[in-house]
């Protein structure tokens, strides 16, 4: 009653990408977050500007 253990494991697994995939993954992950970061920048420097021309 020996099991193989790679039959019963359930779900197959998906074969490792490439590491030219996973660097154009990170790549568009850091570039994502990048963007948001420079979003929210913007929106806070406007937001700080309106509360000046509010204030005088």
């Amino acid at each position: 009653m020996t099991q193989d253990y790679s039959e019963t494991s359930g779900a197959k697994r998906a074969p490792k990408p490439s590491r030219e995939e996973r660097l154009a993954e990170a790549l568009r992950a850091n570039l994502q977050k990048r963007k948001a970061q420079a979003r929210a920048r913007k929106n806070d420097a406007a937001t700080s500007q309106n509360d000046k021309n509010e204030g005088s």
